[in-house]
């Protein structure tokens, strides 16, 4: 009986740390692009953001900047003022205002969801070092080989809906990570639509993606290096114990 609760324990651990491993990976990408203000930049100049607001582009990047930092602070409320047609004044309304709030409650989830994550990653590999020494490390590389397939596979299937269906699927996080609708804002008034419009969202979401399937291809390429270099020393070891006849 304890045998089989055994393999049930091992078990439930393996698919733990394989699951993890995307969800840290995710997370931690997420937590990358919100505080990249290349990204933030970028979405300005390729949707020509000054032309639409009025505000020229060093005061949008400062803007980003204050938004950057409110999401990392315990300020509330934001306020964020710029030069808007050569006038100085607040950009955000009040239920955009109310909205960022919520965003940025969504936020420290994810930064949350992420470090525990990690700790739960850590835990493991240091509980199973202990337990099992040396024996250890092949099964940690094969656990990480699969979460790292793990999280490809998720966002490859993400990915081909939001290419399939992204409006609805954009609409549809709104619905279920919001419990009010302070998301929906005027495109042609709120500043904060006008800033960072749909498309600003596609390509940032299409960014974390990216970020996310090269740290999976980073990781993967340390446990699949460690494989092949420890099978070929396994293959070394078993050379030099066979007899010479039969090694040729």
């Amino acid at each position: 009986m304890s045998v089989v609760n055994s393999r049930i324990g091992n078990r439930i651990l393996t698919a733990l740390f394989i699951a993890a491993v995307p969800v840290f990976l995710i997370t931690a990408s997420v937590t990358w692009a919100v505080n990249d203000l290349r990204l933030y930049t970028y979405g300005f100049d390729k949707y020509d953001i000054p032309a639409a607001t009025g505000i020229e582009r060093e005061g949008l990047i400062e803007a980003g900047r204050d938004i950057r930092a409110y999401f990392n602070s315990r300020q509330e409320p934001l306020e964020v003022r710029a030069m808007v047609f050569g006038q100085d004044r607040r950009i955000f309304g009040a239920r955009e205002v109310l909205h960022m709030r919520d965003v940025k409650r969504l936020i420290w989830a994810v930064y949350t969801l992420g470090a525990l994550a990690c700790l739960c990653l850590l835990a493991m590999a240091i509980g199973g070092f202990l337990r099992m020494g040396r024996q250890f490390p092949p099964a940690l590389s094969r656990w990480t080989l699969w979460g790292c397939a793990a999280t490809v596979g998720f966002i490859a299937l993400f990915g081909i809906l939001s290419l399939a269906a992204f409006d609805q699927l954009f609409l549809l996080f709104h619905k279920v990570s919001f419990a009010n609708d302070f998301w929906q804002l005027d495109p042609y008034r709120d500043y904060l639509v006008i800033m960072f419009p749909q498309g600003f969202w596609f390509d940032a979401t299409l960014y974390t993606a990216l970020l996310a399937i090269g740290g999976a291809g980073v990781l993967a390429t340390v446990a699949g290096g460690y494989q092949l270099t420890r099978r070929s020393s396994i293959r070394k070891r078993l050379g030099t114990l066979l007899p010479r006849g039969r090694e040729s």
